[in-house]
């Protein structure tokens, strides 16, 4: 017989329900504050955007390398995870910044590796339709950054959907074995379809995740283990 089990990540929530042969574990990050969150290169506190509780997330000055904040839940080699984003530039950043904001997930405990999808929210209106086709993106690490994989598999790990700086943005990702997808605002079809995630599938945590330069506000974080 087959069984699935459900969790949904929210901040000192867990609820537990079985019907028939379904078992039904819930736990909720509604993301009001930073409490529940390992950090890793990245400052956080308890902001309000668009008039909703949130967590904000930026990068620390003197920090190189990627930045995000774990989830302290349980640990997910296969599922859905769901969670809205606001991501924009940075008062006073560069000209290339995009406002990068997403989801890690697989993120090891030793922080050595992760899978992730984020999205590049000046993009989506941008005039120049190259910037629009590079909206999303899938990246990996260790050894499959944006530039490797755009270099070496041009339009294969990032595509356009229509974003705005700074507005409530829905993420959903779902991710079996070595595939995973992207589904962004609701979408019935995903805007991005990985069939060759670059790590080997193994249990890791969740993460908030965000690029150079950015501003990021994350709310309402659901995490659904298969």
């Amino acid at each position: 017989m087959h069984r699935r089990c459900v969790f949904v990540v929210a901040i000192g929530v867990a609820s537990f329900a079985a019907a028939g042969q379904t078992t039904v574990r819930e736990q909720q990050f509604a993301l009001a504050t930073p409490s529940g969150l390992r950090l890793h290169g990245v400052d956080a506190s308890a902001a309000t955007h668009q008039g909703q509780p949130a967590v904000r997330l930026v990068n620390k000055a003197d920090f190189a390398g990627e930045g995000y904040a774990a989830v302290e839940g349980p640990a997910l080699q296969d599922g859905t995870i769901e969670v809205d984003v606001a991501g924009r530039p940075l008062a006073g950043a560069s000209e290339g910044a995009r406002g990068f904001i997403g989801v890690a997930f697989r993120l090891r405990a030793d922080d050595s590796a992760f899978e992730c999808f984020y999205i590049r929210p000046t993009n989506g209106r941008a005039d120049d339709q190259l910037r629009r086709n590079h909206s999303t993106q899938y990246i990996s690490e260790p050894g499959f950054p944006w530039q490797k994989l755009r270099a070496e598999s041009p339009g294969v790990y990032e595509s356009y959907v229509d974003l705005v700086t700074g507005e409530w943005t829905h993420l959903r990702v779902r991710f079996i074995g070595k595939r995973a997808q992207l589904y962004v605002n609701r979408a019935p079809q995903p805007v991005l379809i990985v069939n060759d995630l670059k790590q080997s599938p193994a249990a890791g945590s969740v993460a908030l995740w965000i690029g150079s330069e950015t501003e990021g506000f994350f709310r309402n974080l659901k995490v659904i283990a298969d």
